[in-house]
């Protein structure tokens, strides 16, 4: 993907077990070269289609590596940060963890918090990976995580849906915006915003806003590059949404949907909802839940004249190590089996995304596996200028500054103004006290 800096159910069970043992203190197990017998937990968040084959990859582990035995945790992402954050503050982590990028701030502000990779090389082929996306996982120069994928979200569609409307998937905004009217006549919506996943709905209002003023929200070391005038720009545009009748009101979605997740409500599935925007390397849990190839991956919108800058790009997920666990040298060798090892990468597929490993990535294409949603939307990232988005800008706090200002705005608790000057002051304060 280019990259722009424009400044600087299928629910798993969830095991409890305690595995190789913790240490609670603060001494770290050195690597020992060898690899011995020991059970090693795993944990990972995502959809049916994650969980299916990421169990297939440990059971292919389990039976190469009998004497080193893999046990799964995992579940789906609504409460799941919360979860590993009260397991890291005890010490009761997994030995391997699937993280996400903003945790290295949240739980590792010192390159600390997680084991460090740069010790073990000899299980860990750091090699298969470019030194950028390995700068991704380093804090203070320490490598804490390796990037699984680099991934933006994407606008996937019901195509089925589209069809029997008569209507063009939209490549600008205003089009975007002229589709509620068609839509909404047969009491459809053309895309839907779900705030539950994590601020879908501030995170489209951000790329307009950056596409049509060329400043970034937020730089990677979390400072606020948008004005108060900017942010009110962006509710406005969600607002706007709401009222042309491109998306349902938070309380539409709450009345038909409760706290399902978008993927499982029922009016995706039967297409009312008619489209998503979703992270191409999780987007498989929505395609899963239509009938095969009805989901369709549409254009990176643009203003007007064709300019489509402002889409955002991160590590979509990251593995790290326990820095308590008793066997490093087995869980670096099980990781890297994750990430590198060319059986593990034909199971795993595109579930995270398209791996960063150049191992992984090979051994896809050799076997004509490169294919599907993930692989179009990242075909149209490395089309545009994308801008890296800031790990600040992904912390549990933010997301919920965002998501209170558009609660407001949707049940007109308050206007943008309103809205917007309050969203600016807890930013401004809380990046003040966390940057410290």
């Amino acid at each position: 993907m280019k990259k722009k800096l424009i400044s600087t159910a299928l629910l798993g069970c969830l095991v409890s077990l305690s595995a190789c043992g913790k240490n609670s203190g603060n001494d770290i197990t050195p690597p020992d070269g060898k690899l011995d017998k020991c059970t090693l937990r795993f944990s990972w968040w995502g959809g049916d289609d994650r969980h299916q084959a990421t169990l297939e990859a440990i059971e292919l582990w389990n039976t190469k590596y009998p004497e080193i035995k893999i046990v799964p945790e995992y579940g789906g992402w609504d409460g799941w940060s919360e979860k590993a954050g009260t397991q890291l503050s005890g010490g009761t982590e997994p030995d391997i963890m699937q993280i996400n990028y903003d945790w290295l701030i949240s739980f590792s502000p010192d390159g600390k918090g997680f084991y460090d990779l740069g010790q073990l090389s000899e299980y860990l082929d750091l090699s298969q990976y470019d030194s950028e996306i390995l700068s991704f996982g380093k804090v203070n120069g320490i490598l804490n995580a390796v990037t699984v994928s680099v991934s933006g979200r994407g606008l996937f569609y019901n195509s089925e849906t589209y069809k029997r409307l008569g209507a063009e998937y939209p490549r600008t905004w205003n089009e975007l915006m002229s589709l509620g009217n068609k839509f909404s006549s047969e009491g459809l919506f053309p895309l839907d915003l779900d705030i539950q996943s994590g601020g879908t709905a501030w995170y489209l209002a951000v790329v307009y806003v950056q596409q049509t003023t060329g400043r970034q929200f937020m730089t990677l070391d979390g400072q606020l590059g948008f004005t108060e005038d900017d942010i009110k720009t962006a509710l406005d545009f969600y607002k706007e949404l709401e009222e042309n009748h491109v998306i349902r009101t938070i309380d539409m979605r709450t009345d038909k949907d409760g706290t399902a997740s978008l993927y499982q409500s029922p009016e995706f599935i039967d297409g009312r909802i008619a489209g998503v925007l979703e992270w191409g390397s999780s987007v498989g849990k929505y395609e899963m839940s239509l009938p095969e190839g009805v989901l369709e991956a549409g254009p990176m919108l643009t203003d007007d004249n064709g300019n489509s800058g402002g889409w955002l790009i991160k590590p979509s997920l990251l593995y790290a190590l326990s820095r308590n666990t008793k066997y490093p040298d087995e869980a670096a060798a099980f990781m890297n089996f994750m990430l590198n090892d060319e059986e593990a990468a034909e199971i795993l597929g595109t579930t995270r995304g398209v791996p960063s490993s150049h191992s992984a990535e090979s051994a896809l294409e050799k076997k004509g596996r490169l294919t599907g949603l993930a692989q179009e939307n990242d075909e149209m990232l490395e089309k545009i200028d994308t801008v890296t988005i800031s790990p600040y800008m992904e912390l549990a706090q933010m997301k919920e500054y965002y998501n209170t200002a558009i609660e407001k705005i949707s049940y007109e608790k308050a206007d943008t103004s309103e809205a917007a000057a309050e969203l600016y002051a807890s930013i401004t304060e809380y990046l003040g006290k966390i940057r410290k």
